[in-house]
């Protein structure tokens, strides 16, 4: 009988320990999906972060999406094949995004960062709208062509061959005149806008890439001749050349309008110039091939490097920057954070539909 109870205790004590693991384990599962819940809480809320930069990753195939109050990649969203750059639409409803290799455009909700539609084109590399808001200009870099679309239908307007290697687009403020330059026949050409016409086409360097209009001039970044031309953009006549450094291939304006900066990809460094003199005042390095760059509300400059599959957040007053990893060769970049943007209507609007 001894033995019997010794065993019935014995059986208790274990069904006892039995029920109280089973109690610890329902308790620890419990708080795991409470925390997992307050985990997908959390994450639905930085997904859905205001403050969102669009980073295009063109060797991963993917748009990297970075949270920049924390300066946190929250999300990658993948496409086709390769994609290059992008352009607010005039509305603000939609920012597209050309898959050059993928032969479409996506239109992302640009507060929320999420696929809207998809359409199919053919391989956009460069698109920009006119300031009127009225033409999408498409170069079609494989193809050498330059695609000219009304901007509210996405109806193909114009195509015009171009040799070779269309690149980079900019527009005079009037909209009258497209400025696309050919990075494999070395020249810029000026095209009118509404007919597709080419009004004058010559040769401003070896390799140029980015154009830029500004103070009634148009400035191309030579990447072979390590700087920049400025060119009349009625005759087509280069009226001076200005060295920033090796592989000058992008240049942007700051939003105040006073500072140009060019991102020098071979010496991986970015030149800072006073944009009404084109004085370079100096010089910052940043390895990884500084390629496109965004202005953020505090100041810095949000910079793809193109070799190191990484954002660099750059303060380009005393030349520190932080490093975001990203997916491979990271190109295009744009940050919905700008003043100017009404977000809450594009919200309101229902970007969506």
């Amino acid at each position: 009988m001894k033995k019997n109870t010794q065993d019935s205790s014995f059986f208790e004590k274990k069904e006892a320990k039995k029920l109280s693991s089973d109690s610890f384990r329902a308790g620890r599962a419990l708080w795991k999906s409470g925390f997992f819940f307050a985990f997908f809480l959390l994450a639905a809320t930085v997904a859905r972060a205001d403050g969102l930069a669009f980073v295009i990753d063109s060797g991963a195939a993917a748009i990297s999406l970075i949270d920049v109050a924390t300066m946190q990649e929250i999300r990658r969203v993948p496409v086709l094949r390769e994609p290059h750059h992008m352009a607010l639409t005039p509305d603000h409803r939609f920012l597209l995004i050309g898959d050059t290799v993928g032969n479409e455009i996506i239109f992302f909700d640009p507060v929320r960062g999420e696929i809207a539609r998809r359409m199919p084109m053919s391989d956009p590399y460069q698109l920009q709208f006119s300031p009127d808001g009225k033409t999408l200009l498409v170069t079609e870099l494989a193809r050498n062509r330059v695609d000219l679309y009304d901007a509210d239908s996405y109806h193909l307007r114009v195509r015009l061959a171009l040799a070779s290697l269309p690149s980079h687009i900019n527009f005079s403020p009037d909209s009258k005149t497209a400025f696309v330059t050919l990075q494999q026949s070395n020249q810029l050409a000026a095209i009118a806008t509404e007919t597709g016409q080419i009004r004058w086409q010559i040769d401003v360097g070896d390799t140029p890439a980015g154009v830029l209009w500004l103070d009634g001039r148009v400035v191309v970044a030579i990447m072979g001749n390590n700087g920049l031309a400025v060119v009349d953009p009625g005759t087509g006549a280069i009226e001076r050349r200005i060295v920033t450094g090796r592989g000058a291939h992008n240049l942007f304006l700051s939003p105040d309008g006073k500072t140009l900066y060019v991102s020098n990809r071979v010496d991986s460094t970015i030149a800072v110039l006073d944009a009404k003199t084109l004085v370079v005042q100096r010089e910052i390095s940043l390895p990884g091939g500084p390629d496109d760059l965004d202005f953020a509300p505090d100041g810095k400059l949000w910079v793809t490097r193109r070799f190191a599959h990484s954002v660099a957040v750059l303060d380009p007053g005393s030349g520190k920057y932080d490093i975001i990893e990203v997916g491979r060769s990271p190109h295009g970049i744009w940050l919905n954070t700008h003043d100017h943007l009404p977000r809450v209507l594009a919200e309101a609007k229902g970007t969506h539909s």
